[in-house]
């Protein structure tokens, strides 16, 4: 789609302090590049399915009717969690920049957040020692490529399960409930995913859930690049990173975001000046672990994690997670999603 060769200054930086929130926004995204590249002797991050996708597999895609329907919790060993136990590390890839999620603390360096602290419980489970973890970096349109590629174990990054990715990785049992919701400034006519869209220039992150919602129903908003997937792509509207659209919002370069709820609340504290569109979000989404397609043992590990991680109501690692990073943005969750789990 085409674009006005009149974009607006880069003087329309919203928020996070002009000048100095852009160096932060810019350094976080950065570092991405870089937290990867200091653990190459570790190797290979583990098997997969031998030979492909098996036969039973595809037809389970095929006919995909309830995608967060996982594999029984098991606390059995497998070859995939042999190689882990082997290495002494579980190889997580994660996100570095999604506040409240998966964010680089800038005063400890540490890197925290709500999908963190479960990467840290996967860890203790199959090593005791929740530190016992190598986390990469990776963005969103590379989390199937970084397990397909054995550069990781496991993805715990805000990823959506649905039917389209299962003929390419595995899932846990959902360990968070979120939708897609509109992201714009707080001044901004816009209301929400709806034809106040039309005309406006609407960013999301490649390979993400809300460029498919955008692809299925714009509202005549303009959301895809010149040259899109190219080596010419400018990565205005559809962008590798998710934060790479509140930089593009923050320098009036794009007027809304479409991104999960989830993510945007974070955003909007990072933001005081955007807001969440609409009342409700126009999807119902669930998060999952995600392993390399047919790693079944890992799958069936990480169930059994989740288990744990819920069971104490009130008083459960998932809910303590919850209160500590996300209640401030994402009040009235009372408890987590229920696991559902395959009956083939």
């Amino acid at each position: 789609m085409s674009r006005s060769k009149d974009r607006p200054g880069r003087g329309r930086l919203r928020g996070w302090g002009g000048v100095t929130g852009m160096a932060v926004a810019c350094a976080v995204t950065a570092a991405v590049t870089l937290l990867p590249l200091a653990h190459h002797s570790v190797g290979p991050a583990g098997a997969g399915a031998s030979g492909g996708v098996a036969t039973a597999d595809r037809a389970r895609a095929e006919a995909c009717t309830e995608p967060e329907a996982s594999l029984p919790a098991s606390g059995d060993d497998g070859p995939n969690i042999d190689k882990i136990k082997e290495r002494g590390k579980l190889i997580a890839g994660v996100d570095q920049n999604s506040f409240r999620w998966g964010y680089r603390n800038p005063e400890s360096g540490d890197l925290e957040g709500f999908d963190i602290d479960l990467v840290r419980a996967i860890a203790d489970d199959l090593l005791g020692d929740p530190d016992a973890v190598i986390f990469r970096a990776i963005p969103t349109n590379q989390r199937i490529a970084a397990l397909e590629n054995d550069r990781v174990d496991v993805v715990v990054r805000t990823m959506t399960i649905n039917c389209k990715r299962l003929e390419q990785v595995s899932f846990s049992t959902a360990y968070f409930q979120a939708g897609q919701q509109v992201l714009a400034p707080k001044e901004s006519p816009i209301t929400g995913y709806d034809s106040s869209l039309k005309g406006k220039r609407v960013c999301s992150a490649e390979g993400s859930t809300a460029y498919e919602a955008l692809e299925k129903k714009s509202f005549g908003a303009l959301y895809k690049d010149d040259f899109d997937g190219t080596e010419r792509d400018p990565d205005l509207l559809t962008v590798p990173n998710q934060l790479d659209c509140l930089v593009r919002l923050q320098l009036g370069e794009v007027d809304a975001i479409v991104t999960d709820n989830a993510l945007a609340a974070g955003q909007a504290a990072q933001d005081p000046a955007v807001e969440l569109k609409g009342k409700d979000p126009f999807t119902t989404e669930y998060y999952g672990v995600a392993t390399k397609k047919g790693s079944d043992d890992l799958v069936a590990r990480v169930n059994k994690v989740l288990v744990d991680y819920r069971a104490g109501g009130k008083d459960s690692s998932w809910m303590r997670s919850y209160e500590k990073w996300l209640a401030t943005g994402l009040p009235g969750i009372t408890a987590p999603p229920a696991p559902k789990y395959r009956t083939d």
